[in-house]
């Protein structure tokens, strides 16, 4: 008895159920375990009903998710009842603390409905025919928009490729459209953001600023749970980097963002890497990073260094979900590297863009047959600025550094100081890469590196 007290399910029902299917007795412990299993089955759909309700952003409970409910539970739904309609519950007494709820039908009167006045006949259907414009004149019926909607028509983005943003573009402020997909933050996440802008971009030297800033940088390298932060973050970069060209920090910053973004595992960026790339690039061949003056030499090249690591990281890791991702930056380094009216500062970005992206087959197969040509260009440089120029040592040191990486390419060759080359080695050097690199590849009296080159030459003397 202590037990049935406890039920909130009234066994009586159970029992006028049992009645009703033809069992006409049942003990007291069969009903109570029939009780206590209707109990838990309905609040096992009230519980998926309010999953519905919360998913469908309402705060009251409808008979629409107690049916998707029930199909949930894989269980035959119930049929007659609709959240629109109104129900009206009416109660009856079968006895002393027995009531019976039952759904009241609605009383129609048949003679209010007889002599009520019959709805009006539809028109029949038919068709007319009118001119859309007579000699490219539209004319001014009814049946034509007026010129103020025709306006108002044509700055609307027509197509299925349309961009709804257009109608704002030309000048139609009213333009409204929804978006297909709406993207839901969190406050947290959106503080976080906040906080991770203000202390990127913050250039107090003071060392808890300094702290602050690499912290945040970690953050986004290490931290799980920032997916749904990454379309930001990359728009973030992008913006930052085109309106910041003169400011070498913001750069440096965003290609730090950049490389932690990367270097997250949770973090899905396959779908991101077309968005991230341009950024990159600018920081890798742009003309002009950060403001004018020799001061700003040293920052600009270690700029352009981490955008190449960057280039050759994305290069490598999305390889395989882009597969047009690798020739597309080598072309454009291989374009800008072959362009002679560059300055040497992109040149010397896409000979490190070029390193970085192919490794040692992109150096033999695009910047060897191209280096004697293009010594015209740093002789050019080395007459205009002298030979000890930070651009022109800068552009050396990248081409050599380049040619060196042929002796550690993929074929297991170690970087070994042999015996010194002999005459026909440096001349043979000399004659595929030209004078000013050859003769300072020759000098390193590296026997691996000169056989690579000499190879290399080989070949292209073959294709050729």
């Amino acid at each position: 008895m202590a037990n049935e007290s406890k039920l909130m399910w009234n066994p009586d029902n159970v029992r006028d159920v049992a009645e009703s299917v033809g069992i006409s007795s049942l003990n007291d412990e069969a009903v109570r375990v029939l009780s206590q299993d209707v109990e838990y089955r309905i609040g096992q759909v009230i519980i998926e009903a309010m999953r519905f309700m919360h998913q469908g952003k309402r705060t009251v409970l409808g008979t629409q998710d107690i049916s998707q409910a029930l199909k949930v539970l894989d269980v035959e739904p119930l049929f007659g009842y609709e959240s629109t309609r109104p129900l009206r519950f009416g109660e009856a007494s079968l006895g002393p603390g027995q009531p019976l709820f039952y759904i009241e039908d609605e009383e129609v009167d048949f003679e209010k409905l007889i002599n009520a006045p019959l709805p009006k006949v539809p028109r029949d259907v038919s068709f007319t025919a009118h001119w859309l414009a007579v000699e490219g004149v539209q004319p001014s019926i009814p049946q034509n928009p007026t010129t103020a909607e025709a306006r108002a028509t044509e700055l609307v983005p027509k197509g299925p490729g349309a961009n709804p943003s257009l109608a704002a573009l030309a000048g139609n402020d009213n333009a409204a459209f929804k978006p297909l997909v709406k993207h839901v933050v969190s406050k947290e996440l959106i503080l976080f953001f906040d906080k991770i802008k203000s202390a990127i971009l913050d250039q107090d030297p003071d060392q808890e600023v300094v702290i602050l800033r690499e912290s945040a940088i970690e953050s986004v390298r290490s931290d799980p749970g920032l997916h749904q932060l990454v379309p930001y973050f990359v728009q973030f970069v992008a913006e930052k980097v085109t309106h910041s060209l003169n400011d070498t920090f913001v750069l440096y910053q965003m290609m730090c963002l950049t490389a932690a973004m990367i270097a997250n595992k949770t973090l899905f960026i396959d779908p991101y890497v077309a968005a991230l790339v341009p950024p990159v690039l600018t920081c890798l061949i742009g003309r002009h990073l950060g403001p004018e003056g020799s001061d700003n030499l040293e920052d600009q090249y270690k700029l352009r260094d981490i955008a190449a690591s960057l280039l050759g990281q994305m290069a490598s890791k999305y390889a395989s979900s882009s597969l047009q991702l690798r020739p597309r930056l080598a072309r454009t380094c291989l374009k800008l590297f072959l362009d002679p009216s560059r300055a040497l500062t992109e040149h010397y970005g896409a000979i490190n863009g070029i390193l970085a992206i192919g490794g040692a087959d992109g150096v033999r197969s695009l910047i060897l047959p191209n280096l004697k040509a293009y010594e015209y260009v740093i002789r050019k440089a080395e007459n205009e600025r002298g030979p000890n120029d930070v651009e022109v040592m800068m552009i050396i040191s990248a081409v050599v550094k380049s040619v060196e990486s042929l002796a550690t390419d993929a074929s297991g060759l170690e970087l070994t100081n042999g015996a010194t080359g002999n005459v026909e080695e440096t001349l043979g050097i000399e004659e595929f890469l030209g004078t000013l690199i050859g003769s300072r590849i020759a000098a390193k009296n590296n026997h691996t590196l000169n056989s690579a080159l000499l190879q290399a030459k080989e070949k292209a003397s073959k294709e050729s």
